[in-house]
């Protein structure tokens, strides 16, 4: 059986959305320390749709793969839909990760969770705290 399913390889070889949005509604940016993985988030969102998404992938071809699976999965969506994302939604699309893979679909969620945060931030939208990870004590962001 193969390590890595063909959604894997097909996002990893052809990952879809990279690059940079420079007047981004929210961006987010986490990193696993033991893993030196680092994934930045760019989301453009107009009237509570998110109209663009893009990302800059340091890291391992599953989370390569996990940014750009997590990508499709957000763009053309509510903001609410990309809020509700997560990590096991996104192994689920790539047909699987291998156990020692999974925190690479864990840090697409918290990017774009994070990228949300930003966008709520600087538009001063209120939003329940609870939701995102606690930096501090996750180590993920930064």
């Amino acid at each position: 059986m193969a390590l890595y399913s063909e959604k894997v390889m097909d996002h990893f070889r052809n990952p879809r959305n990279v690059g940079v949005i420079e007047d981004a509604s929210g961006v987010g940016e986490v990193g696993n320390a033991v893993c030196g993985d680092i994934m930045k988030i760019y989301l453009k969102i107009d009237n509570d749709i998110i109209t663009d998404v893009k990302f800059e992938t340091f890291g391992c071809g599953s989370a390569i793969a996990s940014s750009s699976m997590a990508t499709e999965l957000i763009k053309g969506r509510p903001v609410s839909e990309a809020m509700a994302l997560t990590n096991k939604a996104v192994a689920q699309a790539l047909d699987g990760l291998p156990p020692h893979k999974l925190h690479c679909s864990v840090l697409a969620e918290e990017g774009i969770k994070a990228a949300l945060k930003d966008y709520f931030d600087k538009n001063n939208i209120p939003y329940d705290k609870s939701q995102f990870p606690d930096c501090d004590s996750c180590g993920h962001c930064h």
